[in-house]
């Protein structure tokens, strides 16, 4: 009897062992969305480099084509909001499952 209880309780963790891995066997993100997630940081980096600057060395001097220029008052806003839409749509894109990429297409 004891053997039985044994082989039962063995097969049975085996059986969620097997189980597991098929319901939970993906991490959220895929090699694309780490792709896409890379971009989306690159383009908010460039977006705050190009916000950078506009200091004078005088304080008694002051440039206002330096400072409100269109790259610091335009352009690199909307590249880091450009770059927060692109980081979002990573972290939302839903990966896809081994039966839809193996499936042929029909046309």
């Amino acid at each position: 009897m004891d053997c039985a209880k044994q082989v039962s309780q063995n097969e049975n963790r085996r059986l969620v062992l097997n189980f597991l891995p098929m319901r939970f066997n993906h991490f959220g993100f895929q090699k694309e969305n780490y792709k896409i997630l890379l971009i989306g940081l690159a383009i908010n980096i460039v977006g705050f480099i190009l916000m950078i600057g506009g200091a004078t060395e005088d304080p008694n001097v002051f440039n206002e084509d330096e400072l409100f220029s269109n790259t610091r008052i335009t352009i690199s806003p909307i590249l880091i909001l450009l770059g927060y839409i692109v980081i979002l749509y990573s972290i939302m894109k839903k990966p896809k499952h081994k039966e839809e990429q193996n499936t042929p297409d029909t046309k």
